[in-house]
């Protein structure tokens, strides 16, 4: 029970505390929520359930030092902010612990002395959850109550004193991916070695690598790449107009099909918007970014800006680990690596992944399939809104309270507009609403094949909870080499290395900011993997057939086990 006891120093020379790993390693293991930043102790339990981008992304944050990861997400004000759940700080390089939610484990201290006492303290500040504050939003944190390289192949490594446990890890090569392009002529042997051409997972070399990318994200300040070009969005709504006038013509005209077609080229560009304002790219105001993407993704498009948040987020901070990652959890779709094949559990999802006979079945044929399945993605989307949504997955305090209200107020919006005025009443025939839902919705495809693409291809392994953010974004991700004239097909989602280097970034100074990125990684040692977009295209068919042969093979052991009576497995 939690003590009532009045703090027996003040705030300022609490957050002075110098705590110890095995002190933090107690208090989580006491079911608290620390978090490291800038030095900086925080605990953050009572923001937990108001984090406007879903809990889970804290969680993942749990036992680590998190700057640069939170400096990536957050703006400079809501950095600010999290001061106020700082409860001391620790001295020199931090040893990251695996968060509990990734399995680690934490021991606790005998309650007694200088523990009790500073347990006493944490309870007796504890925040009241039932008090926000009334200040202006922040995009992830507000206080509830105000307040002011030489390469070689390594292991993962861990500190001799890390209690936590290490999840196992596959060491799947890539072998023969087809047609590649790349700029760094190491590219291709990174990617098919996996993890062979990549800095070593050493306290001091990652350390550097940290040093060079914070340096890099001051570079990108200095040439005002965080600045909108407001003018490009200009032309971008000046492309949303005509698309929308060409969808109401042919409406009007009954030419149903081409109208479904033009009204699906809408939603394909008006995602990239929607993209940008979830991270802040447009405006830079949480609120305001907010406002637009809920208006064009709930009111316009159908589909969750708050599920998109709460998903991607977490796609950020654990890209590409099959345990944690939405992003590549597609069973019984897809499945990127043979560690599906064990009906992993979802730690975003809190369900297990089952490979079941269905799953058997689709994934022996995932590569033929892998088109034509994403010309389906949106109806799923519209699955995962409407669960976030009724299920009030998203916070209902602080900042966003009134996001879920705003949306659903939304989702009647679209299916009045839409699913009542243009399906059921401007479209005479049931023939007719069928083939222009279906062009409306596989128009859209290009989208989901860009999400997955520059991911899809590239390495699943986990090298420990101490590599540095920016080498383990490089290593999960790629970017789709084109021609300028084409961004606006891609969108900026062809800056996917990039963009996860710098999410606020605004993507019409994603090329700009490749190079600075390039030189970046040629002076840490880091490959930087480019593709063309068709031979990114066979990079994924290739880990897809790759996976599916493996998956029947393995039921052909099953088959054969069956058939022989042989049931012994070791």
């Amino acid at each position: 029970m939690a003590s009532t006891r009045s703090v027996s120093r003040p705030v300022a020379s609490r957050k002075e505390v110098v705590f110890s790993r095995r002190e933090i390693e107690a208090l989580i293991a006491d079911g608290r929520t620390i978090i490291i930043v800038d030095g900086k102790v925080l605990k953050v339990d009572a923001w937990l359930k108001y984090h406007p981008g879903g809990d889970k992304a804290i969680m993942h944050m749990v036992g680590r030092d998190a700057t640069d990861e939170v400096n990536a997400l957050h703006s400079l004000e809501a950095r600010r902010r999290m001061d106020s759940y700082q409860i001391g700080r620790i001295e020199g390089r931090w040893t990251n612990f695996d968060p509990p939610i990734q399995g680690g484990k934490f021991r606790r201290m005998e309650v007694d002395g200088g523990l009790k006492n500073l347990q006493e303290e944490l309870d007796s500040v504890e925040d009241d959850s039932s008090n926000t504050s009334s200040q202006e939003s922040s995009p992830v944190f507000e206080a509830t109550k105000p307040n002011t390289t030489k390469r070689r192949k390594t292991e993962p490594y861990s500190s001799a004193s890390s209690v936590t446990s290490v999840s196992s890890v596959d060491l799947e090569e890539t072998k023969n991916k087809p047609g590649m392009s790349h700029i760094d002529p190491r590219t291709k042997s990174a990617l098919e070695l996996e993890t062979s051409d990549y800095p070593p997972i050493d306290p001091d070399v990652q350390d550097e690598i940290t040093r060079k990318y914070r340096q890099l994200g001051e570079k990108m300040k200095a040439e005002n790449l965080y600045n909108c070009n407001y003018a490009a969005y200009g032309i971008e709504c000046c492309r949303y107009l005509l698309l929308f006038a060409t969808f109401i013509f042919l409406l009007r005209t009954s030419h149903f099909a081409l109208s479904g077609i033009a009204l699906g080229m809408l939603w394909h560009q008006l995602v990239f918007t929607v993209h940008d304002a979830g991270h802040m790219g447009i405006t830079h105001n949480y609120q305001a970014d907010s406002m637009i993407g809920f208006i064009i993704a709930d009111y316009i498009g159908g589909l969750s800006l708050g599920w998109w948040k709460r998903n991607h987020n977490v796609h950020h901070i654990v890209t590409n680990h099959p345990e944690h990652d939405p992003d590549i959890q597609h069973m019984p779709f897809f499945a990127i690596s043979s560690r599906f094949f064990s009906s992993m559990r979802s730690t975003y999802y809190n369900r297990i992944m089952t490979y079941d006979p269905f799953a058997q079945f689709v994934i022996r044929y995932q590569n033929y399939l892998y088109y034509p399945i994403l010309t389906f993605g949106r109806f799923n989307l519209y699955r995962l809104s409407w669960e976030y949504l009724l299920l009030g997955q998203g916070p209902r305090k602080g900042p966003a309270w009134w996001h879920r209200y705003f949306e659903l107020v939304g989702q009647v919006f679209f299916w009045t507009w839409f699913g009542y005025g243009v399906v059921y009443c401007s479209i005479p025939s049931n023939w007719d609403r069928f083939v222009f839902v279906l062009l409306s919705h596989a128009i859209t495809m290009p989208v989901h094949v860009q999400i997955t693409l520059s991911h899809f291809a590239m390495t699943t392994e986990d090298l420990g909870t101490n590599e540095s953010f920016a080498q383990k974004m490089l290593r999960t991700t790629m970017d789709v080499d084109c021609p300028q004239w084409l961004d606006f097909f891609h969108g900026g989602l062809q800056f996917q290395a990039v963009h996860h280097l710098f999410p606020r970034l605004p993507r019409h100074n994603l090329r700009r900011a490749q190079k600075l990125v390039m030189e970046f990684c040629e002076d840490a040692g880091i490959p930087y993997a480019l593709y063309g977009f068709a031979d990114g295209n066979k990079a994924v068919i290739g880990r897809l057939g790759e996976v599916a042969r493996q998956a029947r093979i393995l039921a052909e052991c099953q088959k054969h086990m069956v058939e022989s009576g042989d049931w012994h497995m070791d």
